[in-house]
């Protein structure tokens, strides 16, 4: 005879047992219970896909100029139709495209880093609260665009001397977009900052001897990813926005390095006799932006813990 398997502790006979759900697994659950956030995903990871492997689809140089082809409709060869000097309109929004997100990554990274470190030493040292967040304030009240174009105008023939035309505008883009948009992230943190650094494991460090650094990078740290991660992705959506309106004013990068916003600013004079010109990259930086924004609302939510309670 075998012996039957008796309950668990606790247990009551009959029960079904359900495997404890974690923080991610919670997390990813309440993600993916988010209609606008998963619609928001699969655009965007279309747009990426599009992006990263339209060249291997449609190869396409997007400088090549055919003449005879200029102002040309959709076809099979031209998807998205052409320009004024023929060159390929899907060619160029995929090389673009290829452009703008490479920009709004590469800011959102540093604004990320520069906010974070201001809000967390903020937020962690007293002495130091008054000073950062005076800063802070004096960048908040600077009007963003004027200062950008008289940056841009100063700094960027030196930068294209030294760089290259196409490296020196991409790392003077990269460097004032980013840091113009540190403040909310900085302020964010530093909020949630102030209230973990008097919870009881915090203290509880502390009067072991643990050292500052090891208390900010294993205590504080973990904790305000949630603020972190969402700021990321609004953060992507404004750099995006940002180079757009700097190359549709045409100080961002030459004619001949195409982005989303140049090439609608090299659209906006044609688009009486040929409105698609303006169509497909509004539409590119439109559906980006859009999408961007719905997987941060989804992780706003499902970073909460009261959303997650609900």
């Amino acid at each position: 005879m075998t012996e039957r398997a008796e309950p668990a502790p606790g247990t009551v006979p009959g029960e079904i047992e359900t495997p404890e759900r974690g923080l991610w697994n919670d997390v990813w659950y309440q993600f993916r219970h988010h209609r606008g956030a998963m619609l928001g995903t699969i655009v965007f990871t279309l747009i990426v896909l599009a992006v990263i492997l339209g060249p291997v689809l449609h190869p396409v140089d997007p400088t090549h100029i055919d003449v005879k082809a200029r102002n040309a409709l959709p076809s099979l060869a031209h998807p998205m139709g052409t320009d004024n000097l023929g060159r390929d309109t899907f060619a160029g929004i995929i090389e673009g495209g290829r452009i703008s997100l490479a920009v709004g990554v590469t800011a959102m990274a540093l604004a990320l880093f520069l906010g974070t470190l201001v809000g967390v030493l903020a937020g962690y040292y007293r002495r130091l609260d008054g000073m950062l967040m005076r800063v802070t304030d004096l960048f908040l009240a600077l009007p963003i665009l004027p200062l950008l174009l008289v940056v841009i105008l100063l700094f960027r023939d030196a930068l294209r001397a030294a760089f290259g035309p196409e490296t020196g505008i991409f790392l003077l883009i990269v460097f004032i977009i980013g840091v113009t948009s540190w403040m909310q992230t900085a302020r964010i943190v530093r909020g949630d900052v102030l209230a973990l650094k008097e919870r009881e494991f915090v203290l509880a460090a502390r009067s072991v001897g643990t050292p500052d650094r090891r208390i900010i990078l294993r205590h504080i740290l973990p904790n305000v990813l949630s603020p972190i991660m969402v700021s990321a992705t609004l953060g992507i959506a404004n750099a995006i926005i940002t180079e757009s309106a700097l190359s549709f004013l045409g100080l961002g990068f030459p004619s001949d390095f195409p982005t989303w916003g140049r090439l609608l600013f090299d659209g906006a004079n044609f688009m009486a006799l040929s409105p698609s010109r303006v169509i497909w990259p509004g539409l590119a930086i439109s559906l980006t932006v859009l999408s961007v924004n719905f997987i941060g609302d989804g992780l706003r939510d499902a970073l909460d813990p009261r959303a997650r309670g609900r």
